[in-house]
């Protein structure tokens, strides 16, 4: 929903009602991930996408009764080979896709929800998308870290879904769960979807060079919110790094570790280092090492790399931290211009983070997007 939050929002404080689908399962190889979601207005606008184009009319056609009937509908599409045409997907994967009616006498809490993503406030949309009682299905709940807004239906509900939602906004994930109609851990009959919204992870890129200027673009363009910081304050201004979120004048290892002693680095966050210059570097790389991130890269030559390794273990440095280094950076695709490095940067995160193995395609089997 992130995607649409701007338009969703205009129109909700307007007064306007809309039909907002959202993807609340996949299975095999699906376009787009949970969360996904495509709104509809009642003047026939379209914003968002759910399948990348496959079932976009068949969505807008059922938000369009939806807003009429104003009942919800949970709705599955897949693969026909028998039909040729019939509405599906060419992928081969299977979406479900909730379409609810959306305005402020249904969705009271939405207001409140946009207003947390906004202000990076972590926060999970609970959606009852099947129930067998109609009245309550499409209900909302809000559930932050201390705090519950809503109610999808009975105490017991509330509280199993609380509990639940909450293990799932602390690990960052967006999913179904399914209890018995009253919210029973062992049953069938209630699935109701988490749409969890965390502040962006970060990415922090060191060294106020030509290749960050080329990371923080593609750092921006993945959602990342985008940190450049250099010691050199000729170099880190913010005109010469328009696509970061903020420009930082500070030693790195320093800055690093002001961020990790006020709680602002977690398990999400990414450190580029592409200063290649060991006064610099190995501070940096000292405290990063040590931190739970998400990924630690250092840019430099083989020879740069094997004397950034002596130095740090001078500083008393273990192996499995050494170990935890990705060095030099990136894949090997070749990248020879700052624009080029940086896709082999990201597509070294994003493997990492996937667990891919980060081959061509074209050499493997089974599904693209993995179970």
């Amino acid at each position: 929903m992130r995607d649409v939050i701007d338009e969703l929002d205009r129109r909700y404080r307007a007064g306007e009602a809309v039909g907002l689908g959202t993807v609340v399962a996949t299975f095999s190889s699906s376009p787009r991930d949970p969360g996904a979601a495509m709104i509809v207005a009642e003047d026939g606008t379209v914003t968002g996408s759910v399948s990348g184009g496959c079932v976009e009319g068949a969505v807008y056609e059922t938000a369009q009764e939806v807003l009429g009937e104003r009942t919800p509908v949970l709705q599955r599409y897949g693969f026909s080979d028998e039909d040729a045409f019939a509405v599906g997907l060419t992928c081969g994967g299977i979406i479900d896709i909730f379409v609810e009616r959306v305005d402020t006498a249904g969705f009271a809490e939405l207001r409140d929800a946009i207003d947390a993503v906004r202000d990076e406030v972590p926060v999970a949309i609970a959606t009852v998308t099947e129930h067998p009682d109609p009245e309550v299905l499409g209900r909302h709940m809000l559930v932050f870290e201390d705090s519950v807004t809503g109610s999808l239906g009975s105490q017991r509900i509330d509280d199993a879904v609380t509990d639940d939602a909450r293990g799932l906004l602390d690990s960052g994930r967006t999913g179904s769960l399914h209890y018995g109609p009253d919210g029973q851990r062992r049953g069938e009959g209630l699935s109701v979807f988490v749409n969890v919204f965390q502040p962006p992870p970060r990415l922090l890129v060191f060294g106020a060079i030509d290749f960050a200027a080329a990371m923080a673009r593609i750092g921006s363009f993945l959602g990342y919110r985008v940190t450049v910081c250099d010691a050199r304050a000729v170099f880190a201004t913010a005109t010469r790094f328009p696509d970061a979120d903020e420009v930082v004048v500070d030693w790195p290892h320093r800055y690093l570790e002001a961020e990790a002693e006020a709680g602002r680095v977690d398990k999400r966050t990414i450190v580029t280092v592409l200063t290649h210059d060991p006064k610099f570097d190995v501070p940096l790389l000292e405290v990063a090492l040590r931190l739970d991130l998400a990924y630690v890269g250092a840019m430099g030559s083989r020879r740069t790399h094997d004397d950034r390794l002596d130095r740090l273990r001078e500083v008393g440095m273990t192996g499995a931290e050494l170990a935890r280094l990705s060095s030099p950076i990136g894949l090997d695709l070749g990248a020879r211009t700052p624009e080029e490095t940086a896709v082999a940067i990201a597509a070294e995160i994003i493997q990492l983070h996937w667990g891919a193995p980060g081959v061509r395609l074209t050499h493997t089997t089974g599904s693209i997007h993995g179970a």
